[in-house]
């Protein structure tokens, strides 16, 4: 696999296994979210899975979920 920056195509990251939450709406909208062989995790926006893809340290991503338990982020919805 190439080198994993962030912004890179989601499609160039082959043989990943993209996850998207079964809290999705009906059409699909969602975030979707795989492991990477290196051991960071990478987003993509499940509306344009071609499109860019955000890549992050476990641990980046330990803190977002810790943040959104605690409800830190509900404003946003």
């Amino acid at each position: 696999m190439q080198s994993v920056t962030n912004g890179i195509s989601a499609t160039a990251l082959t043989g990943v296994v993209w996850v998207k939450s079964s809290h999705s709406d009906p059409v699909g909208n969602c975030v979707e979210a795989a492991a990477l062989p290196g051991g960071e995790v990478a987003l993509r926006n499940s509306r344009h899975p071609q499109g860019p893809a955000l890549v992050y340290t476990r641990s980046e991503i330990a803190a977002f979920l810790a943040g959104a338990r605690d409800g830190e982020f509900d404003r946003f919805i």
